[in-house]
């Protein structure tokens, strides 16, 4: 499968307000030395909130222009404006994106039959493989199973699903109702192992920002059969994986690769940066990881 193993949902660095190129190019060359599966530009942990759409192109376009076809990209480009959207996923064609995640529209607040409706309309206006993305924390709608299998059905370009409700009955109805062949993502780090377990295919990391040597090997354990480090490799994550989110993403992985001296930790309103409080426990999480120095 095309989109599985461990992709990251990459941050977008900023330099006074603007995009950094030249550090957003080094974030993706590293992550791809260190062996990552997968790169996900403009999704949350990459503001694209706060994106205009020229930054938002800009963005993809850059993504896709460093990676040079050595891993799947797959573009953010959900919104809660289906025709807003189907801009977004065109743009992601037109940059020669693998693929497109879309999130189910926000604060609208549709039913399943809308919902079905507007994954329709775009991949009929635009062809291409498409991960729907489920997080209902923020949007205040869940995609149900029974949903994802009759778009399925009706959109054969939705060929997967990046699924963050933390719900693994959840995740098990998909994987009964939609079948082995549709690819099913972890949407939260902290459920990656148990989603590989019953039947899911990798995930959509934030935590990978900051190790994504760790989460690949991960994936790539569990995949071998070798669970015991698959384990290992849960374990060693999951303070981490508790650290990125001390805050709001993606303040604190933000913040984590000020620390790393990758990027600058700048973020845009209405976010803002980590507490000094949260800075102090973060360092120490890294620390403790080997990813800054003691």
């Amino acid at each position: 499968m095309q989109f599985s193993g461990a992709f990251t949902a990459l941050v977008t660095p900023f330099k006074n307000g603007k995009v950094d190129e030249e550090a957003y190019r080094a974030h993706i060359e590293w992550q791809i030395e260190e062996g990552i599966d997968g790169l996900v530009p403009c999704g949350t942990t990459g503001e694209s909130p706060t994106l205009s759409h020229a930054e938002h192109e800009q963005v993809v376009r850059i993504c896709v222009d460093q990676v040079k076809g050595r891993v799947p990209v797959l573009a953010g480009a959900g919104s809660n404006n289906t025709i807003e959207a189907i801009d977004l996923t065109r743009c992601a064609k037109n940059a020669k994106a693998d693929g497109a995640l879309l999130i189910t529209p926000y604060y609208n607040k549709p039913t399943q039959a809308g919902l079905i409706e507007h994954f329709k309309a775009i991949a009929k206006e635009v062809p291409m493989p498409i991960i729907v993305y489920n997080v209902p924390g923020r949007t205040a709608v869940n995609l149900l199973p029974q949903t994802v299998a009759a778009l399925r059905k009706q959109a054969p370009e939705v060929v997967g699903i990046k699924e963050a409700t933390g719900n693994l009955c959840q995740v098990s109805d998909l994987i009964e109702y939609c079948g082995d062949d549709f690819i099913i993502l972890s949407g939260d780090d902290f459920t990656v192992l148990p989603t590989l377990a019953v039947g899911g295919h990798g995930v959509i990391s934030v935590s990978s920002n900051v190790a994504p040597g760790l989460m690949r090997k991960l994936c790539k354990a569990w995949r071998k059969g070798d669970i015991e480090k698959a384990k290992r490799l849960h374990y060693k994550l999951a303070p981490i994986n508790r650290a990125m989110f001390l805050e709001t993403n993606p303040i604190p992985v933000k913040a984590a690769l000020g620390l790393m001296g990758r990027i600058s930790p700048e973020i845009r309103l209405p976010l803002v940066g980590l507490s000094g409080e949260n800075e102090a426990k973060l360092a120490e999480v890294l620390r403790k990881a080997g990813l800054i120095a003691a």
